[in-house]
């Protein structure tokens, strides 16, 4: 019982992280969003399945901070990460994937590779 309540109390947390964070990036102040998304994420890792939503969720908005940052090879790899978790856990038709397609293709499209940016769009559009 004890177990199950730190378990629960844990992910509690690790929304929490994930909120605060959220809330960093919408102001700009991406360093402090990172820092609370990174929190979210250890604790999502050493409590959820390695294939959650939710780990794959902080992992695209991990990604998307580096690409308001101009980090895009970050943004890449973190976008990368939540599609192959969504792409083992979500039906291939799922709106998840549709928008990490798009995610990666924003990405593409900021680091001005446009042949990339349309191939994931055009996957995202299907």
């Amino acid at each position: 019982m004890r177990q199950k309540f730190l378990h629960e109390n844990y992910l509690d947390l690790a929304d929490s992280y994930h909120s605060i964070g959220s809330l960093h990036s919408d102001i700009v102040n991406y360093l402090k969003a990172l820092d609370f998304y990174d929190r979210a994420l250890k604790i999502s890792e050493k409590t959820l399945p390695e294939n959650h939503p939710v780990v794959a969720a902080t992992y695209r908005d991990i990604g998307t901070v580096y690409n308001h940052m101009g980090n895009y090879s970050e943004a890449l790899k973190f976008h990368d990460t939540a599609l192959k978790i969504k792409e083992n856990v979500l039906p291939d038709n799922h709106s998840d994937i549709a928008t990490s397609c798009d995610s990666i293709g924003s990405v593409y499209n900021n680091m001005g590779n446009y042949s990339k940016a349309l191939e994931f769009t055009i996957k995202h559009a299907k």
